[in-house]
C-alpha cells in the first residue's frame, strides 16, 4: 500500500550556504586523546533523510584507534576525578552556557542529519542542555553518611567514587539529548567517557563533544568515535580494566546482546531500551486535551521515540470521537524539508524505517485495522510517511506489538478500566505510559496498575531533566535524569571506623 502523496515544493526551503558552512566547520573525525584525529577505517557517507544527499563524510574509528588512547584516558580520569567538585560543576554550567549559545547551530546539524523539523532540533538542544545545568549543580551534592553501628561497636562511614571510564552509547533519534543525559552525570561524578554515536547522526555529537572541549573538560577525559563495526569496538572498550561502566540507549535486541557481553566483565550497566506506550482515554477525559497530549506523545520527532503514544487505548464510548479528532489533527500535518519553518511532518531517518513503517501498517490493515487517515508512503530517495491514523485495530493485530517508530496511530477499543489495563500491560515492554481522565483518583489508580517506569496523567510529555528516566521490564535497567542519574556513576565505599566511646 505504498503511494506518493503530493509534497509541498518551495524552491529552496533553507539557506544552503549558511546549511554548507556549519557543516564545513563541525569535526568530522573522532574525539581521541583530547585532539581531533583522523581514523583508520574507511569514511562513513552521513546522509540528509529528507532528499538522501551526502552532507559530509566523517571518520570510521577501529578497534585499534580506540585502544590506542584507553590508557591515555584512564589516567585523564583519575586526574579528572581529583578536581574539586565545584571545578568540574563549572565546567559543566560553562558547556550547558555555550550549548545555549550555539542552539541554532547545533539544531540546523541535527535537522540536516536526522531529518526532524528545525523547531523540533531547537528544542531538543535546549532540552539537552538543561541535563548539564542539572548536573552541574548535582556535582557539589555527592554525599556520603556517617552513623554508628546498630551493635554500638563501630561507626559507619560510606563515602561515593567515580566508577572510571564509562563507555556510553547514544542513538540518532534525540542526538543531543542521550550524549548530554549521560555525559553530564558522569563526568559531574568524576568519571571518564568513551562516547559512541550512531552514524546516522554523528554531526550533533561532534558539535557537542566540541563545546566540552572549549568549556575545559582535559584532554582525554572526553572520547568520541563512530564507526561502521560498532561490534569490535565494543569488544575493545570492555577489555581495559578501567572501562567499568556501560550505558546504552537502544533497541531492546540489541540491549540484550551488549549484557551479555558486559555480564563476562561484571560492568556495571544502564539500559533504556524498547518501548511500546499505551495512551489511555477514558470516556470522562477531556477530549481537546486528550488530543493535544496525543499529537505531543506520538509526533514528537514524527513518532521516532522510545516515549512515543504506540497504541492508542480508548473508552468505547469516546473512540469514535476520538478518531475523527486525531484524524483531523495529523491530517493537518504539512510533509517538507525539516529546515522549511512550515514543515510539521519532516521525514523518517531512512529509507529502511520508511519500508518498516509501511509494513507494518499494511499488517495491521490486513488484520482488519481501518483506515482512517493516511497509510501511504513515497517513493524515491526522501523517507516520508504521511500520517496515518488506524481505527479498531484488533488487539492481537501484530502492529500492536511493534515499536512501530513512525507517524502512525493505532487505535484499540475497549469498555472497561480492567480492559484498558489489560490492553496496556499486554507487552513485554514497559517505559511509559499516558493516562487520560478527568477524575485524578481513578488516574493514580490506572497508573499504578500499569506496567511502566513512568506514567503521564493528562500530560503527554512526561520527560524532564530533574526526573528519573527509565523503564521496567524489557524497556531497561536503571534511571536517567533526576536525583537518581548521578548515582548510576558512583560506587559507594563503606569504611568501618572503630568507636571511640
Amino acid at each position: 500500500m505504498t503511494t506518493t502523496p503530493v509534497l509541498p515544493r518551495t524552491a529552496d526551503p533553507f539557506d544552503r550556504a549558511s546549511a554548507a558552512a556549519v557543516i564545513a566547520k563541525t569535526p568530522t573525525q573522532a574525539l581521541l586523546a583530547g585532539v581531533w584525529s583522523k581514523t583508520s577505517g574507511e569514511p562513513i557517507n552521513v546522509t540528509d533523510p529528507a532528499n538522501g544527499e551526502v552532507l559530509t563524510t566523517i571518520g570510521n574509528a577501529t578497534s585499534a584507534d580506540l585502544l590506542a588512547v584507553l590508557d591515555t584516558a584512564s589516567a585523564a580520569q583519575r586526574a579528572w576525578a581529583k578536581r574539586p567538585s565545584r571545578e568540574r560543576a563549572e565546567i559543566l554550567r560553562r558547556s550547558f552556557d555555550l550549548m545555549i549559545e550555539r542552539c541554532d547551530e547545533i539544531a540546523l546539524i541535527m535537522t540536516l542529519e536526522s531529518g526532524k523539523t528545525i523547531a523540533e532540533a531547537r528544542g531538543e538542544v535546549t532540552y539537552a542542555a538543561e541535563f548539564l545545568r542539572w548536573f552541574s549543580e548535582e556535582t557539589v551534592r555527592i554525599g556520603g553518611e556517617f552513623r554508628t553501628a546498630p551493635s554500638g561497636v563501630h561507626r559507619i562511614l560510606t563515602i561515593k567514587q567515580p566508577i572510571g571510564i564509562a563507555y556510553l552509547i547514544t542513538p540518532w533519534n534525540f542526538p543531543a539529548a542521550m550524549m548530554t543525559r549521560k555525559i553530564g552525570p558522569a563526568l559531574a561524578a568524576g568519571n571518564a567517557v568513551v562516547v559512541k554515536p550512531a552514524t546516522e547522526t554523528p554531526l550533533t555529537a561532534y558539535a557537542i563533544a566540541q563545546i566540552f572541549l572549549d568549556a575545559g573538560v582535559e584532554p582525554g577525559v572526553l572520547t568520541v568515535l563512530t564507526t561502521k563495526d560498532p561490534s569490535s569496538i565494543t569488544e575493545a572498550a570492555f577489555s581495559h580494566p578501567a572501562v567499568r561502566k556501560l550505558s546504552f540507549t537502544g533497541s531492546t535486541q540489541v540491549g540484550r546482546m551488549l549484557l551479555e557481553k558486559a555480564a563476562g566483565r561484571i560492568l556495571r550497566t544502564s539500559m533504556e531500551l524498547g518501548g511500546n506506550a499505551p495512551f489511555i482515554v477514558m470516556e470522562d477525559a477531556n477530549l481537546e486535551k486528550a488530543i493535544e497530549g496525543a499529537m505531543i506523545a506520538k509526533m514528537r520527532n514524527c513518532g521516532q521515540a522510545c516515549t512515543a503514544a504506540n497504541r492508542f487505548i480508548v473508552h468505547t464510548k469516546v473512540h469514535d470521537q476520538f478518531v475523527n479528532m486525531l484524524s483531523k489533527e495529523m491530517g493537518a500535518l504539512k510533509l517538507g524539508h525539516g529546515t522549511d519553518p512550515s514543515t510539521t511532518l519532516a521525514p523518517l531517518v531512512s529509507r529502511k524505517a520508511h519500508d518498516q513503517v509501511s509494513n507494518l501498517v499494511d499488517i495491521a490493515v490486513k488484520n482488519g485495522g481501518q483506515i482512517a487517515l493516511g497509510a501511504t508512503g513515497t517513493d524515491g530517495p526522501g523517507a516520508f510517511y504521511a500520517a496515518t491514523v488506524l481505527a479498531d485495530v484488533p488487539v492481537d493485530s501484530p502492529l500492536l506489538a511493534e515499536e512501530i517508530f513512525g507517524p502512525v496511530a493505532p487505535v484499540v477499543r475497549v469498555h472497561s478500566d480492567e480492559e484498558a489495563v489489560a490492553v496496556a500491560n499486554d507487552t513485554q515492554y514497559g517505559l511509559v505510559s499516558y493516562v487520560y481522565t478527568e477524575n485524578l483518583a481513578r488516574g493514580l489508580k490506572l497508573s499504578e496498575q500499569i506496567e511502566s517506569g513512568m506514567v503521564g496523567i493528562n500530560r503527554g510529555l512526561v520527560s524532564d531533566p530533574a526526573a528519573p528516566f527509565g523503564g521496567v521490564k524489557e524497556s531497561g535497567l536503571g534511571r536517567e535524569g533526576g536525583f537518581e542519574g548521578i548515582e548510576e556513576f558512583l560506587e559507594t565505599k563503606y569504611i568501618s571506623v572503630p568507636n571511640w566511646n
